[in-house]
């Protein structure tokens, strides 16, 4: 079973940036699709980007879409999502998720009920 770890998140200021990091153990990460999902209290949850297995195609919801950037290092089992200009909107809890099957897209991006794995999640605050 894929178990996934994600980190790298804290508290930042409005402007900055964080590198968030998902580790995966127990499968080859390059088996899977991995999916970044963030909640903020109240809200619902929201794809925020995900990347496909060989890394070739990523998508990025409108609100982080030049912002954010999806990679993946399959030989070190992890996938990280660097933030720039962060926003206090962008204050939420980040997920990373895992799927065998190619769900990145823009719909898939989206679903999180289409993604099987997921890690526990690591907090964002971007606040001054």
């Amino acid at each position: 079973q894929l178990q996934l770890v994600e980190s790298g998140g804290g508290l930042v200021q409005p402007g900055g940036s964080l590198r968030l990091s998902c580790a995966a153990s127990g499968f080859p990460l390059d088996y899977y699709e991995i999916g970044w999902f963030r909640q903020a209290p109240g809200k619902e949850r929201e794809g925020v980007s995900c990347i496909s297995r060989s890394g070739s195609n990523t998508n990025y919801a409108d609100s982080v879409k030049g912002r954010f950037t999806i990679t993946r290092d399959n030989a070190k089992n992890t996938v990280y999502l660097q933030m720039h200009s962060l926003k206090p909107e962008d204050t939420a809890v980040y997920y990373c998720a895992g799927d065998i099957q190619p769900v990145c897209d823009s719909s898939g991006r989206r679903l999180g009920e289409l993604w099987q794995y997921w890690g526990q999640g690591t907090q964002v605050t971007v606040s001054s």
